[in-house]
């Protein structure tokens, strides 16, 4: 075992809009597939048709990311209730279930895989990049482990939501290519409307997936998972002294830089087990995720996190430990000597670390607007984070509206206001300003920077509830469709959506959220 070291839209009749399916038996050129993954051995996966629902209603396609994968968006329009449902198999598609054991929560599983999630197939898109069609809660699968394989509308909106509001902000994440309702009921604490979700992904390969073969003993498993990984995500390493190695280096760097970024936007996963972790470097599965109101790093939302393992500040640690996980299933092909293997490993999760406060740094550096780098610059960053959690503030207002002070001494009242005590931060901008004085930048140009880093908006708890309770309990998508609108263009002010900028009212706070199975 390794060690670490470590404001809305008028509503408006919904199914006036929507498509119903046609015949469900018609096929359909909508993609042009070329599947990879099912040509690995059989073990990888199980061979798995969705299964059919009653009376499926499109309820939304994208339809720019339809026609950047080179989809047919015409016959996606047509037909896309009955794709997306599940109800009508695309031409070309070979659908499975995706075979991953994984720890959750510390505690391993050998054979979770995609209980709910059926891989359709994968697309070649304008630019030459492959990505995977998944629909999730098409049915179930041979792991299922006795659940239903559906899903309920409020978490296929809140994960459509949340994948798109993360592409907008840049950050690296799976996509919501479309989202149907069933016509049928599924049964959680409540009934609620069935829905399923198409997701777009560089892959789904996670760190649990060489797990599944690593627990049994299934070296070429692993060997053949691995070379495959090399040539769909890192080609270049196959020139490399020890490919393995190098692909341990590079998962490595991208999660390092992967987390970094979510904590710049106060992004909170809520379910970090190795499952969710992606080789590609994406943020997955967007189910009790939250982003962060008033700066707590011991921030939770999560209901089944009880103890706060994956809490805002224990993110980059538990990548750490992920990548650890990884590491374990890589020893053999690492070094055929197992201390050799095991000491080249840990090299890597050690440097870890110093990746992930590189990565950090960098990006706090420009939340506050600081293009060249000093020694004092993270205490600088650690000074305002800790004002910010004593006093209350509001983690993306705040850094918002230094970028507007940045650029305007005359918004410092707005700044103030941020903190319980208006005078609280006088002393930490007094430091700013002494450091701003040393840095080349003019105020224009660092307020235009810091602006492209600090979102004016972000996919608040309150808003995501409100829209989800709009579509449960009476049909109404308009605040669905205004989050969208608002959240394509976080970077923006966008003065016509003022109100989805503010932390939400006592009252509207969100303490808890679902993973929705």
């Amino acid at each position: 075992m390794l060690r670490e070291e470590l404001a809305p839209q008028a509503a408006r009749p919904y199914l006036s809009i929507m498509t119903s399916a046609l015949e469900k038996n018609r096929p359909s050129a909508a993609f042009a597939f070329d599947n990879s993954y099912a040509g690995l051995p059989q073990r990888f996966f199980a061979a798995q048709m969705p299964t059919q629902v009653a009376e499926p209603w499109l309820i939304k396609l994208n339809e720019p990311l339809a026609a950047e994968l080179g989809l047919d968006v015409e016959a996606l329009r047509r037909d896309g209730a009955a794709i997306f449902s599940g109800n009508l198999v695309p031409e070309g598609a070979q659908p499975l279930a995706m075979a991953y054991a994984g720890h959750q929560f510390g505690g391993f599983s050998p054979q979770l895989g995609d209980g709910r999630a059926i891989l359709l197939g994968e697309v070649i898109d304008r630019s030459g990049r492959r990505f995977d069609i998944q629909l999730k809660g098409a049915g179930p699968t041979p792991f299922s482990r006795r659940g239903d394989g559906r899903a309920a509308i409020g978490p296929v909106l809140r994960e459509y939501i949340i994948s798109e509001a993360m592409f907008a902000l840049g950050i690296p994440a799976t996509r919501a290519l479309a989202a149907v309702t069933t016509g049928e009921p599924v049964y959680r604490e409540e009934v609620l409307p069935g829905a399923v979700f198409t997701r777009v992904a560089a892959s789904h390969i996670r760190v649990g997936t060489f797990q599944y073969f690593a627990a049994r003993g299934d070296t070429d498993g692993v060997r053949a998972l691995t070379n495959y990984v090399i040539d769909r995500h890192y080609p270049a390493l196959k020139e490399a002294d020890n490919p393995y190695l190098a692909l341990f280096e590079a998962v490595s760097e991208r999660q390092a830089a992967l987390i970094a970024r979510w904590l710049h936007v106060g992004f909170i996963h809520g379910v970090m087990n190795t499952d969710n972790m992606t080789v590609s470097g994406e943020t997955i599965d967007f189910g009790p995720c939250a982003f962060m109101d008033a700066y707590d790093p011991a921030t939770v939302f999560s209901s089944i996190d009880q103890h706060g393992r994956y809490a805002y500040a224990n993110q980059p640690g538990i990548g750490q430990w992920n990548l650890a996980r990884l590491g374990e299933t890589l020893l053999p092909l690492i070094d055929d000597e197992p201390d050799a293997a095991v000491d080249k490993a840990n090299a890597v999760i050690r440097a870890y670390g110093e990746r992930f406060q590189t990565h950090w740094l960098a990006g706090m550096r420009e939340k506050i607007g600081l293009a060249r780098e000093e020694d004092g610059d993270l205490e600088l960053v650690q000074t305002l984070l800790s004002l910010m959690q004593a006093q209350g503030a509001d983690f993306t207002l705040t850094f918002r509206r230094l970028s507007d002070l940045a650029g305007d001494e005359a918004a410092e009242p707005d700044f103030a206001a941020s903190f319980r005590e208006a005078e609280a931060s006088r002393t930490w901008l007094s430091q700013w300003r002494e450091r701003l004085s040393r840095d080349p930048q003019t105020a224009g140009a660092r307020a235009a920077a810091m602006r492209k880093v600090n979102p004016a908006f972000i996919p608040r708890n309150h808003r995501v509830e409100q829209a989800i309770e709009a579509a449960v309990e009476s049909g109404d998508f308009s605040l669905f469709e205004a989050l969208l609108t608002v959240l394509a263009r976080p970077y923006d002010d966008q003065p016509d959506f003022a109100p989805y900028r503010e932390p939400p009212k006592p009252h509207e706070r969100v303490l808890a959220t679902f993973c929705g199975t």
